[in-house]
């Protein structure tokens, strides 16, 4: 196995697109390219989310929970963490601030407006 890249399911794409946009990521593709879109890859750094509208499913994969969020968390390794904080702690809802854990590493975490956890780490 090479990578992992995420497919997050959403209600509103264009909202997540201009959400992670805030977070540093570029959106890569769009299907379709212009126009209401269903489906979106975005990368920051190594780092690659897809997100899919629910709708776009259909009756494809019942097993696939049509609700935001989830038991998800999405945990992402960064350097610079407290400039990244600084440069987003008011734009993003943070569930959790700048702190030191006993496994040595500096982690905050935020909630996407999907209802998505993201921690952000780095080793300091």
């Amino acid at each position: 196995m090479d990578s992992i890249s995420p497919n997050i399911f959403v209600k509103d794409l264009s909202k997540t697109i201009d959400f992670y946009k805030q977070l540093g990521f570029s959106v890569v593709m769009t299907v379709p390219e212009q126009g209401d879109f269903v489906w979106a890859m975005m990368t920051c750094g190594n780092v690659t989310f897809m997100f899919q509208t629910f709708e776009s499913l259909g009756a494809d994969l019942p097993q696939i929970t049509r609700q935001d969020g989830g038991s998800l968390l999405l945990y992402i390794q960064t350097k610079g963490i407290r400039k990244f904080f600084d440069q987003v702690k008011d734009k993003v809802n943070v569930i959790k601030g700048l702190e030191k854990t006993f496994y040595g590493a500096t982690e905050f975490s935020i909630q996407d407006i999907n209802g998505y956890i993201l921690t952000f780490a780095e080793d300091e």
